[in-house]
């Protein structure tokens, strides 16, 4: 039969549109200013500590939407942003440093919608407000971190392989390792052969001596790899923050633009991205005198560093046991004295290594170096010079007492507010390279919601326009392709918002873009019926041949299209993606809507029954 949906495919159309409906709804509800408190110990985080603060913001008559608690972190929404901005200067004073008070936007969705999993899209940085950071990795510090492990690795591959030599030190531009004589000079060539096949060899014929440098290939990889561990641990420490939808990623060979969408405060937010603290343990050198290195004869294998307290000198061994890379887990608290601490966790090789230490170094001293790269900007001749500053302190010496390997508990940090700002950077990984933040920007809320209302206004132009356009010169078959664009704007937010994504102005172009498309289908499709028409064919098989016929250009010049936004995503960068992704979701909901949604009214009017006459 001619002009007729069997049943499963009605019922397939309007599940997609009642489904489109639920998950676009989200997006009328708007944000609420909101205070987010979270901790580095998931402990600290409960019932109780969320019943504390209602009771604080009740004393001080700050009125509040809602407290919920999420996980291991707390979120106060309010009415307003000088209520918010209140209640962040209030909590920071109660709850002390332990804790990280920031200020953030949240999704006012009602909890009707979200027990069907239905959230709002994110807005991008144009839209919502925010901050924009453009960072910059400093590949010399790379290279250099690579040297000093390869020295440091090639020490200890010839001592585990009791090859003797006189000296391993890197010296213009590669390791020169001394050996003891010709023998030992061709084990150590079958050692570097055989473990260090990334360096390029080099051997002096007339002395026992080997010179490794790193090859072309292997600085490429080393950048390679700082900025994508730096991509990497920035995202982690980001999550940190608990930013919804953040964009961190490459540009250039050693950029990383990172903005954080929604973020008020961004003081936190810029001190946790530029900041590059580590751990270091070393063994304490007994063995030679402090003096002696103060005045300048550092024992080969030692290195002089200064207690953060006291700025006493104290030597210690340049082999490093562990280092912050190797801890998977650290938590801020107090040890048994009451003192600033933190717990740390390490991984498997971590632990194998300080288990094998201090069961082999019991009753001996270790220290905990504290290790933090700086940019400091100073005025030099009337221009700004940014100059780096590395920072090492010893914070800790502790006699070994007892083996310990995987958990373990690290102390001497002067506050609580330092204890939890080395755990949140411990947890979220050490940067490969220091990064200086060489660009800042600010988009304010209000600016975001000018783009917003704007980026609106030209699809509702848009939209409208087309509506009249269809419903002057197509009459009735117009005003079901209207239904149908409507429809198809529904699908486009709830796709957009069931996937998360993120939208962005480019991103609302690519939807104006979708509107006018949506509406070729059907043009193609009325302009074939009317053909079929002009040639005398009955109405209902004017219909029925216009959508049949009209299907195979409709899906060619709709997968073009496609093909076009695909080599956009592919190729292009942030903005140029966003304007792909809602072109391809648009070209897609639109042949579902143009073709089936409007084809499905038209059969309801038409269908089944005779008619002599077409609106059209």
């Amino acid at each position: 039969m001619q002009n007729h949906f069997p049943f499963w495919k009605n019922l397939l159309i309007l599940t997609v549109l009642v489904l489109g409906i639920v998950y676009s709804l989200p997006n009328l509800f708007g944000d609420d200013p909101s205070v987010q408190i979270s901790s580095g110990n998931v402990a600290d985080i409960s019932e109780t500590q969320l019943a504390s603060i209602e009771k604080t913001l009740n004393s001080a008559t700050i009125n509040t939407k809602a407290l919920e608690l999420q996980g291991n972190k707390i979120l106060v929404r309010f009415a307003n942003t000088d209520e918010q901005m209140r209640a962040a200067d209030l909590l920071r004073n109660h709850l002390g440093s332990q804790y990280t008070v920031a200020l953030n936007l949240a999704p006012a969705t009602p909890d009707w919608l979200r027990s069907f999993g239905a959230e709002p899209m994110y807005l991008g940085l144009d839209l919502r407000g925010g901050v924009h950071f453009l960072l910059e990795v400093d590949m010399a510090a790379a290279l250099k971190q690579a040297e000093e492990r390869y020295n440091n690795d090639i020490r200890s591959a010839l001592r585990s392989a009791k090859i003797r030599y006189k000296s391993v030190a890197y010296d213009n531009g590669a390791v020169k390792v001394v050996l003891r004589n010709e023998k030992d000079k061709q084990a150590a060539i079958a050692l570097v052969d055989n473990e260090f096949r990334k360096l390029d060899l080099k051997v002096d014929d007339s002395q026992p001596v080997l010179f490794l440098s790193i090859t072309d290939q292997e600085i490429k990889e080393i950048k390679k790899f700082a900025l994508a561990q730096n991509i990497t641990t920035l995202r982690n420490r980001v999550n940190e923050l608990g930013v919804s939808e953040p964009v961190i990623q490459q540009q250039g060979d050693n950029r990383i633009v990172v903005q954080l969408p929604g973020v008020q405060d961004t003081v936190q937010a810029k001190e946790i991205l530029g900041t590059t603290a580590t751990l270091e343990y070393r063994k304490v050198d007994t063995q030679h005198d402090v003096q002696n290195a103060l005045n300048g004869r550092v024992p080969v294998g030692s290195k002089l560093y200064y207690e953060r307290d006291t700025k006493a000198p104290v030597l210690l061994k340049r082999r490093v046991i562990i280092t912050g890379d190797q801890i998977v887990d650290a938590s801020s608290g107090l040890d048994q004295n009451g003192s600033a601490s933190v717990n740390i966790t390490l991984n498997g090789i971590g632990a194998k290594k300080m288990g094998k230490f201090t069961k082999d170094n019991i009753g001996q001293p270790m220290a905990v170096v504290f290790i933090e790269q700086k940019s400091i900007t100073k005025i030099v001749n009337g221009k700004k010079v940014r100059r780096k500053e590395k920072i090492e302190e010893v914070i800790s010496i502790a006699t070994v007492r007892d083996a310990f390997s995987k958990r373990f508990q690290t102390t001497g940090l002067d506050s609580t507010q330092e204890a939890r700002k080395l755990s949140l950077l411990l947890r979220a990984g050490a940067l490969a390279a220091p990064v200086d933040i060489v660009e800042e920007r600010t988009v304010g809320p209000s600016l975001g919601q000018d783009n917003i209302d704007k980026g609106i206004m030209s699809v509702m132009v848009g939209f409208v326009l087309v509506l009249i356009f269809m419903a002057i010169y197509y009459k009735t078959f117009g005003l079901i392709a209207n239904l149908a664009l409507t429809f198809n704007l529904v699908v486009i937010v709830a796709v957009l918002s069931m996937l998360q994504a993120t939208l962005t102005l480019p991103g609302i172009a690519g939807i104006v873009l979708t509107v006018g498309m949506a509406v070729d289908a059907n043009v193609l499709i009325f302009e074939r019926i009317k053909e079929e028409l002009a040639n005398r064919n009955s109405p209902q098989t004017s219909i029925f041949v216009g959508y049949e016929k009209a299907f195979g250009t409709i899906f060619d010049a709709n997968i073009t299209t496609l093909l076009v936004a695909l080599v956009l995503f592919g190729f292009g960068t942030g903005p140029i993606k966003g304007f792909a992704i809602t072109l391809a979701i648009g070209i897609l909901t639109s042949m579902f809507t143009a073709i089936l949604g409007s084809r499905m009214v038209i059969n309801w009017i038409y269908g089944n029954r005779r008619i002599e006459k077409l609106s059209i």
